[in-house]
């Protein structure tokens, strides 16, 4: 399953260092995970899970593979790019394309790099984006729905839920709010999505900071912060400077590097996991003496869809799983354990997948 993440942000605010940082730490792991691939513009990492690790001790795994995110750079956005100013066609055609988006934002004074805007808000360049977000999705709606009136005129069933919901998002956005913040039913979610708006997508603000504030932030992440919790959104402080020298560390030196400024963990960590989660993704394990295997679904998923990540064969001939769940599975030191203290269990084709299951599929070839 391929989850992508993008990262945009205005010119000068971080964004290529927090990249590089990413595709060095990528780089870094193909050392010890399969798997692991990069191009150009694309940093596909490990995302980080101290379970997995516990899991392959307890059952002396050869092999660990963890679950992965990719996170793809993004064209610099400048003001009118919805009209296609600067690399706007080429930055909208790339935002369609992701699952969600990590916007980094300034919030760090430096003389000697200059602000396209002129001034450090990042509560405004972070309002900047969205604006020009808003304004290609309103174009884009205002367009494609003619049709599709026209149809859901004439009684086309299908047109007259599509106009529906394309009147809502339109309504949202003429009022300048993402179409994210839409009331839907269950229902009407996953057709929504196929409407493919760029402001439907969840939004992770990444504040870049000074050094000095990596631990604790600043007055400027701590603006941005109220404005996530105001849209429900996430947001995490790192500095990408920080991050970028980290990455070139070998793993014995990154520790005590981040103990001396107060970090117990790279801020990229932060991120990858908090994009994960941010995607409405959870982890499920399989375990043996071959490998400990990380795998992703989405939050909700059934058993046979989890069973299907692993190979289609798995989804369509499901049986049953074999469950235990993570903290069980530690507290029994593993699946014999596990079973003698009775938190092995059989489930069917109605089970919802819990974060952090260790599973065995059943299945008819």
């Amino acid at each position: 399953m391929g989850f992508k993440c993008g990262i945009v942000g205005l010119p000068n605010v971080g964004k290529s260092t927090l990249f590089n940082a990413l595709t060095q730490t990528a780089a870094a792991q193909a050392a010890n995970y399969p798997f692991c691939t990069i191009e150009p513009n694309v940093g596909d990492v490990a995302v980080p899970d101290p379970r997995i690790e516990k899991l392959a001790a307890i059952a002396k795994s050869i092999d660990i593979i963890p679950t992965r995110i990719t996170f793809v750079d993004i064209a610099g956005l400048v003001r009118g790019a919805s009209k296609g100013e600067g690399l706007g066609n080429q930055f909208l055609a790339n935002i369609r394309e992701v699952d969600a988006i990590a916007h980094v934002l300034r919030c760090f004074e430096d003389d000697d790099i200059t602000h396209v805007e002129g001034k450090i808000d990042p509560v405004s360049d972070a309002e900047t984006v969205e604006t020009e977000l808003m304004l290609a999705d309103l174009d884009s709606l205002e367009r494609r729905i003619i049709p599709i009136e026209k149809k859901a005129k004439g009684g086309d069933k299908d047109s007259k839920e599509q106009f529906t919901l394309m009147s809502k998002a339109i309504a949202l956005l003429r009022d300048g709010k993402p179409a994210r913040n839409a009331e839907l039913t269950p229902e009407e979610r996953e057709p929504y999505r196929q409407l493919g708006l760029m402001t439907q997508k969840p939004v992770l603000y990444v504040c870049n900071v000074d050094e000095g504030s990596a631990a604790n932030g600043n007055a400027f992440s701590r603006r941005v912060e109220e404005k996530a919790a105001k849209e429900g959104a996430r947001s995490v402080t790192i500095s990408a400077r920080i991050e970028e020298e980290v990455a070139q560390l070998v793993a014995e030196e990154r520790a005590d590097f981040l103990q001396s400024i107060g970090l117990e963990e790279p801020g990229l960590n932060r991120m990858i996991r908090t994009g994960y989660d941010l995607l409405g993704l959870i982890t499920f394990f399989t375990v043996g003496p071959k490998e400990a295997r990380a795998w992703t679904v989405t939050k909700g998923s059934r058993a046979p869809q989890a069973a299907g990540v692993i190979h289609t064969d798995f989804e369509h001939g499901f049986i049953r799983a074999e469950t235990i769940a993570y903290a069980d599975y530690i507290a029994g030191s593993g699946e014999a354990g596990a079973r003698d203290a009775g938190k092995f269990r059989l489930e069917g084709k109605e089970y919802v997948v819990s974060d952090g299951d260790v599973m065995h599929f059943r299945f008819n070839a």
